[in-house]
């Protein structure tokens, strides 16, 4: 059973949210009982190192580090200049300079190496598969390894690839995509599960849409050995996002989200907002540098107390989302 493999007592997984996980937040998940986990998505190879050792002073219990597979952007500047340009007017109403230079830097190989120096039990992947040396190098070191998919296809490649598990991430879910494949599809948890379960051999973890007990149920009677719960958690006490952030949770009414790739240049699902309405058909630079143009537009926004610039990841589930409180009287209603 995949609880006993992670030895968790509870078969859920606190969502990697990359810029929402803190470590308090990561540790009070896994003394609760679930997988707490890492976001690394934005961190580079000694932040990386850094943040998984501020885990480990506030925890002994496993948990998992989640990197975002990265591809090298070929950088051309006339799109790059265009996605400038889009962004002008929000530089502007906040009194920002443009940022100026942006760069893709490698960091993943750094992450993978924090990750095996740091002795961590679990490593996820979100954006694709990484390299065959990277899998066996990771399973050498008894690390067990997850892979994220979005359709039957992705998890068949997860498996292929070697996986230990993964994660089926429905169209419900907040955040980035995992989709690694063309088109992008949104294929609904129930859906998702029936087209993959019997399909693939490796142990399924459930993603999208699970809000509540009986969402939980309902994942594991169809096949899922465990479920990963993201929006439900953002608003627990030692989730460390701002007040702003949390409200915009608590006060989301239905089909207020929307996916958009014109915060970081990758495809998420977030709160519909004045910043992805205006930028629907803008130009947009390829992720990581698109994310790195809109990073001040994002802070400054924050600092004025402005929801509406703000990049603020959630599932289109997020208007059932009424109970704060610990991660523990969160995770007890989910069982």
């Amino acid at each position: 059973m995949l609880q006993t493999t992670l030895g968790i007592p509870y078969p859920i997984i606190q969502a990697p949210m990359a810029g929402v996980t803190s470590p308090k937040f990561v540790a009070a998940c896994a003394e609760e009982g679930i997988l707490g986990s890492i976001g690394a998505g934005y961190l580079d190879g000694e932040q990386t190192k850094n943040f998984i050792q501020e885990v480990k002073k506030l925890t002994k219990k496993p948990f998992a580090v989640n990197l975002f597979v990265q591809e090298d952007p070929r950088i051309d500047i006339e799109v790059l200049q265009k996605a400038r340009m889009a962004l002008q007017p929000f530089y502007d109403e906040l009194g920002l300079s443009p940022v100026q230079s942006v760069m893709s830097k490698e960091v993943f190989e750094g992450q993978v190496q924090a990750v095996l120096d740091e002795n961590v039990a679990v490593c996820s992947f979100t954006f694709g598969i990484p390299s065959a040396d990277v899998i066996q190098r990771l399973k050498d070191n008894k690390v067990f390894v997850i892979g994220t998919a979005t359709t039957l296809e992705e998890a068949k490649r997860v498996e292929q690839e070697g996986m230990h598990a993964v994660v089926l991430q429905s169209g419900e879910a907040g955040g980035h995509r995992g989709s690694f494949t063309e088109p992008m599809q949104l294929i609904t948890l129930p859906d998702l599960l029936q087209q993959v379960v019997g399909q693939i051999s490796i142990p399924i973890i459930a993603a999208g849409g699970i809000v509540s007990k009986e969402d939980v149920e309902i994942a594991l009677a169809s096949g899922a050995q465990a479920v990963q719960i993201g929006t439900a958690l953002l608003v627990a006490d030692e989730c460390e996002i701002s007040p702003l952030y949390k409200n915009a949770v608590l006060q989301s009414k239905a089909q207020q989200t929307t996916i958009t790739r014109a915060f970081t240049g990758k495809p998420a699902r977030g709160l519909a907002n004045d910043f992805t309405e205006r930028m629907k058909d803008a130009p947009v630079a390829p992720y990581p540098l698109q994310n790195q143009l809109t990073t001040t537009i994002r802070k400054e926004s924050a600092e004025q107390g402005n929801p509406e610039y703000l990049s603020m990841w959630m599932g289109e589930k997020c208007y059932l989302v009424k109970q704060t409180g610990t991660v523990k009287s969160i995770i007890e209603k989910l069982l």
